[in-house]
């Protein structure tokens, strides 16, 4: 919903947290959510190093976040609640796979683009049942990952918070 962005910028940011490096995490060194690889693609590089990654600063991510992501999931255009579910998932797991999420959660065929057909039936869905069936797909995907063992208890509760938090904007 236009005008959801900043509040849903700072709940992502509070899940994303800072510089982490870890090394199952096939991101790699990451800071307030951004891969190296994605803030090299950003700024025109071939590569950045992980001292300007831990050197992002809220105010350098948050066009990337807008344009990137929000926009590409049509957050402006998406209902209340649906915008923040949708938006998580494309940051945590890539705009296609929240694309694709969206649009099984309202009976569109999953091809990951948000287009005309799929917001046609997500204006005519609740909101709160597309909520509550994306929080239910994103934590199955989640559990069928290989590397649930090592993430899992922190997806989880991240999957559990942006569900509650998407509820209480309906």
């Amino acid at each position: 919903m236009k005008g959801n962005f900043d509040k849903c910028m700072s709940w992502l940011l509070f899940h994303e947290g800072g510089y982490v490096d870890h090394k199952h995490d096939p991101g790699g060194a990451t800071n307030l959510g951004v891969t190296h690889k994605v803030w090299a693609k950003w700024v025109g590089k071939e590569s950045v190093s992980k001292d300007e990654i831990k050197a992002l600063t809220v105010k350098q991510v948050m066009p990337l976040y807008k344009a990137k992501y929000w926009d590409r999931v049509k957050g402006d255009e998406l209902p209340s609640g649906v915008d923040w579910a949708v938006f998580d998932i494309a940051v945590n797991s890539g705009t296609g796979r929240a694309g694709k999420f969206l649009q099984e959660a309202v009976g569109a065929k999953p091809d990951g683009y948000i287009g005309p057909m799929t917001m046609s039936l997500v204006k005519k869905a609740d909101p709160k049942t597309v909520v509550k069936k994306i929080y239910k797909r994103r934590q199955a995907f989640y559990e069928s990952l290989s590397n649930f063992k090592h993430f899992g208890k922190g997806w989880t509760r991240r999957n559990e918070e942006t569900y509650h938090q998407a509820l209480d904007l309906l």
